[in-house]
């Protein structure tokens, strides 16, 4: 049982009050009396990572699944090594917890100079760092003021949905002190409530905006997640009647199964016949949008702000005219719902335009297997109880193209699109989620970057399937700028796995050249081996990339290369 009134103890508890149930874990010297006090709390599991980095990762897909993640590195070659995943998470919108085992409390204030430091006797570089992608921090190092300071940071995680650091020093955690000799209380959370004058202005200037519209669509954006706002964003769209759309980022959180989706708006790479839906709309509601140059196309969308009702978490602006404030987007959402009137035209007119897909993709027998085949067989996987995580770079684009069927969990890296983050987020997410089988999609040059925790899925039984993409270097950086820099070492992908498995716990591999060879790699994957970590490296040629990555990346290589303004 946990120990009685200790600091250990009482954050221990406070995870698990929050819904935390796993945390992803590096030993330090720093944190390993924490650690203790963290494994001793019988509803924690602490799962240990190969690295800090993936720790961080995992945390991330844990997040998503669950709606608040852990982690736990010690101080400062932890937690600089850390610090990319939380910038990641910072910028989607994830509560984290972060933790670092700190210091001495006596060391602080003096002029001694510790290890796993910079050499200099100020202990404040890590915080320092940390401040700029977390939106609070604590440096726990006085028993006194401890229980207030890490209440009020993972409090203020949940509130803002964003992560937070918390330093605790590596002598406190077992000392008893009077303010955790009780069980923490539970937080309470103050809903947000809107300015009621606000939002019936807000309300009021969008309805008529809208009402007057011939041809309206609304589509979502990933800050819908943040809002909670996805079950008001569909009864908005049965009230209205207009074509629906998400961006990009937002794919995941609307249910594709609804009669008005569209598919996804992403410029000229949107889903065919949804672009020129929305683009050709003389209203359209964006709501929760990021506006960046990657989900426009290096900025070549073809949106009028005149045109555009945008809808934020706590604002909405209509058109070039009013903009309000301490307006909340689920509330409205639901108000809107109930003032706009039920226009169907730009649904039809996209079903007009609709053409079915065409010829069934097929191979000749031996034919050297292609992306879009294997993508075919990866969308016949799909059901409830699969979840597909896309790793940056192509796969961006091929997933995007997969229908998701009703309750399919939907995850990838937009804003900050760092490679290697699927490996750590789909150990997270399937640890989360243990009702979905993960389907991962992860490019080789990703993989190299992240590929040691494929070692904590087998350790902790997990059943995810894996698709290596082998073509041989970082295909959407190629499309972006090439050059010698983009080829990477071939490795045999299947034989490290197999190392890493060592005989130890449930894992199967497979090495894939044909469409034959992948249809019987996943027959076996979802049924002899439906208990294993599956792992299928796919080898394709090089060049074999999405028609949408082509454009996106031609768009997105001029708008990294626009020459200086005039001076």
């Amino acid at each position: 049982m946990p120990s009685s009134g200790t600091m250990g103890s009482h954050l221990a508890r406070r995870l698990v009050q929050i819904g935390v149930r796993d945390v992803f874990s590096v030993p330090g010297d720093f944190n390993l009396t924490l650690l203790d006090h963290l494994i001793d709390e019988p509803e924690l599991n602490l799962v240990g990572c190969c690295n800090e980095l993936n720790a961080g990762y995992a945390a991330d897909g844990y997040a998503r699944a669950n709606g608040v993640g852990a982690c736990v590195v010690t101080f400062t070659v932890g937690g600089l090594s850390v610090i990319n995943a939380i910038a990641g998470a910072y910028s989607e919108n994830l509560p984290i917890i972060c933790i670092v085992g700190g210091p001495n409390s006596n060391d602080y204030g003096t002029s001694r100079i510790l290890h796993h430091t910079i050499g200099l006797p100020d202990f404040s570089q890590e915080l320092r760092c940390f401040q700029t992608v977390t939106c609070a921090q604590a440096v726990v190092n006085n028993l006194e003021d401890a229980h207030e300071l890490i209440d009020t940071a993972i409090s203020t995680a949940l509130k803002e949905s964003k992560p937070v650091y918390i330093s605790i020093s590596c002598n406190l955690p077992a000392i008893p002190h009077p303010t955790f000799a009780r069980e923490p209380v539970p937080f309470f959370l103050a809903p947000k409530i809107s300015n009621q004058l606000g939002l019936e202005a807000a309300v009021e200037a969008t309805a008529e905006f809208l009402n007057k519209a011939v041809k309206p669509v609304i589509i979502a954006g990933p800050k819908m997640r943040v809002s909670r706002a996805q079950q008001s964003f569909l009864d908005l769209a049965d009230a209205c009647g207009y074509p629906i759309a998400v961006m990009p980022s937002a794919k995941g959180l609307v249910s594709e199964q609804h009669p008005h989706f569209l598919g996804t708006y992403w410029g000229a790479v949107s889903t065919t016949f949804c672009g020129e839906i929305v683009e050709s709309a003389d209203a359209y509601v964006f709501v929760g949008p990021i506006f960046n140059d990657y989900s426009s196309v290096g900025y070549s969308l073809l949106i009028k702000k005149e045109k555009s009702v945008i809808v934020e978490p706590n604002r909405v602006t209509i058109g070039n005219g009013p903009s309000i404030g301490w307006v909340f987007m689920a509330d409205f959402l639901n108000a809107l719902a109930k003032k706009l009137k039920k226009n169907n035209t730009a649904m039809e007119n996209y079903s007009r335009i609709y053409v079915p897909p065409g010829i069934a993709l097929k191979l000749d027998k031996d034919e050297p297997l292609r992306v879009n085949i294997l993508f075919k067989h990866i969308q016949e996987m799909l059901s409830g109880d699969s979840a597909v995580i896309a790793e940056t770079g192509d796969s961006w684009f091929n997933c995007q193209k997969l229908r998701l069927p009703e309750n399919c969990g939907y995850e990838f890296q937009m804003q900050y699109g760092s490679i290697g983050w699927s490996v750590g987020a789909t150990l997270g997410y399937a640890q989360a989620a243990k009702d979905k089988r993960v389907i991962a999609c992860i490019g080789d040059g990703s993989f190299q970057v992240t590929a040691q925790d494929i070692s904590t899925m087998i350790r902790c039984g997990q059943k995810s399937i894996i698709f290596l993409i082998n073509n041989g270097g970082y295909t959407i950086e190629v499309e972006i700028h090439d050059g010698p820099y983009n080829v990477i070492k071939n490795w045999n992908y299947t034989g490290l796995v197999d190392a890493i498995h060592n005989g130890e716990g449930n894992c199967w591999t497979a090495k894939v050249k044909t469409e034959d060879e992948l249809v019987k790699a996943i027959a076996a994957a979802t049924d002899t081996y439906k208990e294993s970590l599956c792992f299928i490296e796919v080898l394709v040629h090089k060049d074999d990339t999405s028609k949408e990555l082509l454009e996106w990346g031609s768009r997105v290589s001029s708008a990294n290369s626009r020459p200086p303004n005039p001076q």
